[in-house]
């Protein structure tokens, strides 16, 4: 991806977390990115391109802060941190999280989003599902459980308590507290 394309679509998930996905307009992002409109069809094609790329940046941006998950030893450390370094402070780190929940509350009425969302959301299950498999294959976790349904049930709590986070309902303290007890929950052997 090019340095140009990289600070479009930047730019575009800084519109989405402040205006919503309805107030992505194309005149807009270009403005916030400092280019011209005709650069941004010629990169994204349409509004709905430049949609399905802020998508895929901002997956592409989730992995680069949950990465330091992997320096962890085991599998079951891994699947905790990895999942707990989405709630965190840093300006970039909402940002993402915003307008990851933006696109996808916009995704009920917005078909062409449901599909991309839906491949994301479960790319992010698999990984999920392939760290349980791990520390059950350690012997980290409890054996009997289903990873496929642990993974589905913590990445929707993590999409869950991230709103009640960034809405103010809870503190991240505590979004952070009922993730590490729904992980021990779901997967630690009893």
């Amino acid at each position: 991806m090019s340095n140009r394309q990289t600070q479009i679509l930047e730019a575009a998930v800084r519109v989405i977390a402040q205006h919503g996905v309805r107030g992505l307009r194309v005149e807009t992002l270009a403005a916030e990115a400092g280019v011209s409109t005709a650069l941004i069809y010629y990169h994204f094609q349409n509004r709905a391109g430049v949609l399905r790329r802020a998508l895929d940046h901002i997956n592409d941006r989730a992995a680069l802060y949950t990465e330091s998950a992997f320096t962890e030893t085991d599998p079951r450390a891994q699947l905790e941190q990895m999942l707990l370094l989405e709630f965190q402070n840093a300006p970039k780190i909402r940002e993402n999280s915003i307008a990851w929940g933006e696109l996808r509350a916009s995704a009920v009425f917005a078909d062409e989003l449901r599909e991309p969302l839906r491949t994301t959301t479960q790319e992010w299950a698999d990984d999920v599902e392939s760290l349980i498999r791990q520390a059950q294959d350690a012997g980290l976790a409890d054996p009997k459980a289903s990873p496929a349904d642990a993974a589905e049930r913590l990445t929707a709590l993590v999409e869950g308590l991230s709103e009640c986070w960034l809405s103010g309902s809870i503190p991240i303290e505590r979004a952070r507290e009922l993730l590490t007890g729904a992980i021990s929950v779901e997967i630690d052997p009893s």
